[in-house]
This record gives structure tokens, C-alpha cells and sequence, in this order.
């Protein structure tokens, strides 16, 4: 089964970035009780609102993101 963009997205920010898997869980669960699930670009939004990533390592999610 191939990997969704999701999974992709929190094994970079688990490996490359070294965010904490308990971050990436905060920042998943900010939007656990919307009827859809979290967009994969809003994540890395989430986790800067909160204070879990700094400014640089957003730039480097989108930057990422653009080319996943």
C-alpha cells in the first residue's frame, strides 16, 4: 500500500524537521472533530499557530510540500 501525503508529511516533519511525534498528534487533533479531515497543507499551519514549529521550518514544509 502506497503511502498517503499525510504519512509523507509527518515522517519528514518527524525525521528531517525533528518535531516530536507528540506535537504532530497536538496539532492532528486540533481539527479531530471537523467532518472532514485536516487538509495536509493546514497541518503545518496548525503547528506553527501553536508554537510547535518555528517560521523557517513552515517556509521548509511548503517548499516540501510543493514538490511532494
Amino acid at each position: 500500500m502506497q503511502p498517503t501525503l499525510q504519512q509523507k508529511l509527518i515522517e519528514y516533519l518527524e525525521q528531517d524537521l525533528a518535531v516530536p511525534s507528540h506535537a504532530i498528534a497536538i496539532g492532528l487533533r486540533q481539527h479531530q472533530d471537523e467532518v472532514a479531515p485536516l487538509p495536509d497543507n493546514l497541518l503545518p499551519m496548525v503547528l506553527w499557530q501553536y508554537g510547535l514549529i518555528t517560521i523557517e521550518q513552515l517556509d521548509q514544509v511548503f517548499d516540501w510540500l510543493e514538490s511532494a
